[in-house]
């Protein structure tokens, strides 16, 4: 991996560790729909506009099942998802529960048949969903029913995205990144659109949740989206989705930054065998030096 690939990595686990800080301001006061919706909807908009002041084309009209199909799983329901989750949990929950994309990403290649399932990925998986239930268990919300089921909801959202991440490393060999992009949060914005119009005149509006959903739509969701499709282009689909090992750092960080958020020493060791869990499937290892070139 180039020294620049890897730095947008790290631009990208920084920003999108901020989403869920973000997610915590504007769900309470939207809703989890009118916040979906809103991030689709602005998303679309700033990626139409790049698509016109670059002068490309949308997708073949042939091309649209396949994308919406992509925006259902990296798109609709990871943001719901995570978005009823920052109903009950601390972002940094969240954010480390998003670390288990990859595993998902590894698994979804695997049943696939294009990477393989062996003893070290099955131990992986293990390690994972044990470090998920340890961090829901010793953090510090007290569990209850509705916090079980705000951790399975984001780890429904994971996997997804990893799921997804499969679909989304063929979308970027098929077509260009931009209008690909485009036509995704489209196709999501369209499909969210009455719920959160149903939703829309019990959402409590102010100034604060409304910026939360204004970045959230135009960086986190639209830029960023493009951004990942340029780079899943370059590099392997499982090095891209190992952004995620990052989103944790920041995520427990700008949440007891800017929200408060206790962070404590118990949160430690689910962090830990998540952050295993992962190196294990995807072989991720940041000590081994890559081989030189002939």
């Amino acid at each position: 991996m180039q020294t620049r690939h890897f730095l947008q990595l790290l631009a990208m686990s920084a920003l999108w560790g901020a989403s869920f800080p973000l997610l915590r301001i504007a769900s309470p006061a939207l809703g989890p729909w009118v916040v979906a919706g809103g991030r689709c909807i602005l998303a679309a908009v700033v990626l139409t506009l790049l698509m016109h002041t670059l002068r490309e084309r949308w997708p073949p009209r042939q091309a649209w099942p396949r994308l919406a199909l992509l925006s259902v799983l990296t798109v609709v329901v990871p943001f719901v998802m995570f978005n009823w989750a920052a109903l009950v949990i601390p972002s940094g929950y969240s954010a480390v529960l998003n670390a288990t994309v990859p595993l998902f990403g590894v698994l979804g290649a695997a049943m696939a048949g294009e990477e393989r399932l062996n003893a070290r990925r099955l131990l992986g998986c293990a390690v994972g969903f044990a470090g998920v239930a340890l961090l829901v268990q010793l953090g510090p919300v007290a569990v209850t029913p509705k916090v079980m089921l705000a951790a399975l909801a984001c780890t429904i959202a994971s996997a997804t995205y990893g799921f997804g991440a499969l679909l989304m490393k063929r979308a970027t060999m098929a077509y260009s990144p931009l209008p690909a992009s485009a036509a995704v949060h489209v196709a999501a914005a369209l499909m969210l659109v009455v719920p959160a119009g149903v939703a829309a005149p019990s959402a409590h509006y102010s100034t604060g949740p409304l910026i939360a959903v204004t970045v959230l739509g135009t960086i986190t969701s639209g830029l960023m989206y493009w951004i990942s499709m340029r780079l899943m282009r370059e590099i392997p689909a499982s090095a891209a989705t190992s952004a995620a090992f990052m989103i944790p750092l920041f995520g427990v960080s700008w949440g007891g930054l800017f929200l408060g958020e206790p962070v404590t020493a118990s949160m430690l060791p689910g962090c830990v065998l998540v952050l295993a869990a992962t190196a294990l499937v995807t072989g991720f290892n940041p000590l081994r030096r890559a081989p030189r070139q002939p």
